[in-house]
């Protein structure tokens, strides 16, 4: 992995989890949270994208992708919280 792709990696995952957090109210991770749901969604949008057969293209597709990732990643810890109370 080159430095440059890494920067990319944490630029991608920075930028899904902000967004994610958004959506998801309430969840204010920080920039490094931030950058660890969005690499962690950025696995789980891929997937679950993948899985269907539509996978957008570019950093822009990956963004996206990885936001639904993230937010469905943040959702869940919702739930597992909630419960466990």
């Amino acid at each position: 992995m080159t430095a440059e792709s890494l920067i990319i990696w944490l630029l991608v995952g920075a930028i899904a989890g902000w967004l994610a957090g958004l959506v998801v109210r309430g969840y204010g991770l920080g920039i490094v949270g931030n950058i660890i749901v969005g690499i962690v969604g950025a696995f789980i949008g891929g997937w679950l994208i993948g899985s269907a057969g539509w996978l957008p293209g570019g950093l822009f597709g990956s963004i996206i992708s990885a936001t639904i990732g993230a937010v469905i990643l943040l959702l869940l810890l919702r739930f597992v919280r909630r419960a466990a109370t």
